[in-house]
């Protein structure tokens, strides 16, 4: 394993960190706990995420590669498409090329690029059975990016606990803080750092569910989040309106005490 220096996250709000408060009034995020994991191994190494919550694919591409590119970077991460996923008109070609084209420049340059498949969502939100011909085309393009680029691959989707309903935000789209960390765990792994072969630990198995739990959680789920988003997206606009990087540049992170 070579010793990395610059990690650049690129992609949507997954990359953010979304649902995994750092404490501070902002988000942790898988990213940052790869980003602590790779310090913690070579000391320190500088890092961006130029991830922002609301973008599709092609946003990823045209506002995120060419930054990205000036950076240098000798290791990258690339996730985009989920928020593809869920609009209508979704096309999987078009996803995987926007992905392949940034995973392709970046590894053009000499980076070593990890990205990683989306799991099956029944579990976590009966409706995510309606998407799931569009996410296994989407995982499967993205599989085949990989084994034409030479990039790694967390393939998320083949592991029975990506889909634990238990790592998901209220959301029912993000991870929470114990998803961003097994996610974080898992990259190290694939990126070859020792100490990190039991990311996909199975958990504990959790209590039945009982029938007025499931329906109250379901009409606090659609009053909280779905209608809001439909209306969001009505109105054409997105979450990332207005936003910023948390971390447009690469600067030094020292890895805090694990």
């Amino acid at each position: 394993m070579p010793r990395f220096h610059r990690y650049v996250a690129l992609g949507d709000s997954t990359t953010e960190g979304l649902e995994d408060p750092d404490g501070l009034g902002g988000y942790r995020g898988w990213a940052n706990r790869f980003a602590e994991h790779l310090a913690r191994a070579f000391g320190a190494i500088d890092y961006a995420n130029l991830g922002l919550r609301g973008l599709r694919a092609r946003d990823v591409h045209a506002t995120q590669l060419g930054p990205a590119l000036d950076m240098r970077p000798d290791l990258a991460t690339v996730v985009a498409g989920v928020n593809d996923l869920l609009r209508p008109g979704f096309d999987a070609d078009e996803v995987a090329g926007h992905v392949r084209a940034m995973v392709t420049a970046l590894r053009a340059q000499g980076a070593t690029v990890l990205t990683f498949t989306m799991p099956d969502m029944a579990r976590v939100n009966p409706l995510a059975r309606l998407l799931r011909g569009r996410l296994a085309a989407m995982n499967e393009r993205l599989r085949e990016t990989c084994r034409l680029t030479g990039a790694r691959l967390l393939d998320l989707a083949a592991h029975e606990l990506g889909g634990d309903p238990r790592l998901w935000d209220d959301d029912r789209l993000h991870a929470n803080a114990l998803g961003h960390e097994r996610i974080g765990k898992g990259l190290a792994h694939t990126a070859g750092l020792d100490g990190f072969s039991d990311w996909a630990a199975p958990l504990p198995p959790a209590p039945a569910r009982r029938l007025h739990d499931f329906v109250r959680a379901e009409l606090r789920w659609s009053r909280t989040y779905f209608l809001p988003w439909l209306v969001r997206h009505a109105r054409g606009e997105s979450s990332g309106d207005g936003r910023t990087a948390k971390r447009p540049a690469l600067a030094p992170l020292v890895a805090p005490p694990p």
